[in-house]
């Protein structure tokens, strides 16, 4: 089997190197996937540039990146139904806690880690769902149904921000998005009823006045840190705020005291940890908005295997339109 893997932490033209390795036997409860594209997160790239607080060496000797990504089963372990082999799948937590993950032509991982793709959905838009598709899923309908409610989706321009757009609008919501410069033509033609500049000194008030003056039962957060005055000031009693980032800002100081008379819920969104029910959830959310042709999961550019270090480099980069992915067939 093919592989990109690397050895140290460092930029990714040093680090990241394509090798052959034994393709190996799935275990107990395991399967094998033939993979077709692997998808690239901010993750990934934080976790080979050691950028990770407290992380200074990697966890394993040899790692192979990436949590995402989709193909067919090729081949089970005891006590896999075998009637799976040849089956579409999608993968989540491909590399988390685990050496090998997806920039590989083949996986082997746990049974539950392999979700069927649904018909008619690309290998391409299967890359995406793992880390981006989850964690859109779960800040938007994890805390329950949403129709008629508004929502607000801060970077509503990135991939997460882009699917839980038109997740929210699907479940019913109407959705204010924020984001700056190309991002708000994004944001509207993902769906957002409203789209603000996240950069605007007013924006609180401008939330209010886009809610007709009501406050927001739910929050979705890109940068935590950077937004919480103004999420503190828009926020609806027994409200919550679904938080899955704040690079900006990573110890941020809490109004405790307006968040407290308000009984704000901060749900901080780790999508590898996920439990089992709540991941379920998420995954019949994701495949159901599928089914009734109401997310799109754009790609901005498909990088062969070899050149996986100019993939990490574009996901660097920022300002991206689109999913980074990874043919691993090529």
């Amino acid at each position: 089997m093919r592989i990109i893997s690397y050895e140290s932490f460092g930029n990714a033209s040093d680090v990241l190197h394509l090798s052959e390795q034994e393709l190996p036997s799935p275990q107990a409860g395991e399967v094998c996937v033939e993979l077709a594209y692997s998808g690239v997160n901010p993750s990934d790239v934080k976790a080979r540039a050691g950028s990770r607080p407290g992380v200074t060496t990697p966890p394993f000797p040899r790692i192979v990146p990436h949590s995402d990504g989709a193909g067919i089963i090729s081949a089970v372990g005891p006590g896999v139904d075998t009637a799976r082999i040849g089956e579409r799948v999608w993968i989540w937590n491909g590399q988390w806690q685990r050496a090998f993950g997806t920039a590989a032509s083949h996986i082997v991982l746990p049974a539950e880690q392999a979700v069927t793709l649904p018909d008619k959905v690309s290998f391409e838009t299967g890359a995406i769902l793992g880390i981006p598709g989850l964690t859109a899923a779960h800040t938007v309908f994890g805390g329950g149904e949403i129709a008629g409610q508004t929502v607000v989706i801060h970077g509503g321009a990135g991939t997460v921000g882009y699917l839980a757009i038109q997740l929210a609008k699907w479940g019913g919501a109407t959705v204010i998005a924020t984001a700056h410069g190309a991002g708000v033509t994004r944001c509207e033609a993902a769906g957002a009823d409203v789209v603000l500049d996240y950069k605007a000194d007013d924006l609180s008030d401008q939330i209010l006045a886009a809610n007709n003056g009501n406050l927001i039962p739910r929050i979705i957060e890109v940068e935590f840190g950077q937004n919480i005055a103004t999420d503190t000031a828009v926020i609806a009693p027994n409200g919550t705020i679904a938080a899955y980032g704040s690079a900006l800002n990573m110890t941020p100081t809490l109004p405790f005291y307006p968040l407290l008379f308000k009984a704000v819920t901060l749900d901080i969104v780790l999508i590898y940890l996920l439990g089992k029910a709540e991941r379920i959830h998420a995954i019949d959310r994701l495949h159901d908005a599928l089914a009734d042709g109401a997310l799109k999961c754009p790609v901005q550019d498909v990088f062969d295997l070899k050149d996986t270090a100019l993939a990490h480099e574009t996901v660097e980069a920022g300002g991206r339109a689109g999913a980074i992915l990874i043919d691993v067939t090529a």
